[in-house]
């Protein structure tokens, strides 16, 4: 059964779309099925796993509308090495159409309920904001993996993030928990950034990973390439440890099965 993560914070710049990618990246990279759903009309997720928006014919926008079913819309990349469900602007659309539709907040769920057998991850990247596609991905999702980066305002921004994720929880996805917290672009030299690390970590415990991702330039240029930073340079701080991240959520989620057993 596809285990359905949501990567978000409606925040900004905090290595959101790049944790996505990436993180699929490690993840096939591990031989796991993975399939990447780019809920952001920006588009980034899409161009940085290899797939052209320019030139789609049906996107997650068709899915959400129920113009297209799910093997109309999942494209497979060779050089990302795993499947994805695409987008582009027309995905702004999205939310003013859904508006008065009836069960809007759970079109992604429904499209995704015959995804379990195909996958063994399922990665949605969303939107900077909480609207109305970041609630869809939130009803679809089992749990919330949060990128952040450590500085002050992070953490006020964070607090509404859970408070929406608790919201969801008790009138949405009742299923849904906080999988982990992921100290993003993370410089261990700044004093604040080891201030607000241990903050995360006194007040979300073993909710904040052990994974550190570091400033690094080669994540940085791998989007502009079409490719994830596992692909560019695997060699690098930055992808090295998108490969831990992907072996440490591999790790947990053996755990909670083995737990349920």
């Amino acid at each position: 059964m596809a285990r359905i993560f949501a990567i978000t914070n409606q925040k900004g710049g905090v290595g959101k779309t790049t944790t996505t990618v990436n993180l699929a990246a490690g993840l096939a990279m591990l031989g796991k099925r993975v399939l990447l759903i780019d809920l952001d009309p920006q588009g980034n997720a899409t161009m940085g796993s290899g797939v052209d928006k320019r030139e789609l014919s049906h996107t997650v926008y068709h899915l959400l509308l129920g113009q297209a079913k799910l093997a109309d819309v999942v494209r497979h990349s060779e050089t990302a090495g795993y499947a994805v469900l695409a987008a582009n602007r027309d995905l702004a659309g999205a939310e003013i159409e859904l508006v008065g539709e009836h069960g809007r907040e759970f079109r992604l769920r429904e499209a995704l309920a015959e995804v379990g057998e195909h996958y063994d991850y399922v990665l949605i990247d969303c939107p900077p904001a909480l609207n109305l596609l970041t609630v869809n991905a939130l009803a679809a999702a089992h749990a919330v993996i949060i990128p952040m980066q450590c500085e002050y305002y992070a953490l006020e921004g964070l607090t509404d993030l859970v408070n929406t994720v608790k919201k969801v929880k008790a009138g949405l996805n009742p299923a849904i928990e906080i999988e982990g917290l992921l100290r993003a672009m993370f410089d261990p030299r700044n004093t604040l950034a080891q201030q607000v690390s241990d903050q995360l970590k006194g007040h979300f415990g073993d909710k904040v990973y052990d994974t550190v991702i570091p400033r690094n330039v080669r994540v940085a240029e791998a989007p502009s390439y079409g490719l994830s930073a596992l692909a560019y340079d695997k060699a690098s701080k930055g992808a090295q440890a998108y490969l831990q991240l992907a072996q440490e959520i591999i790790r947990r989620e053996e755990g909670r099965q083995h737990g349920k057993a």
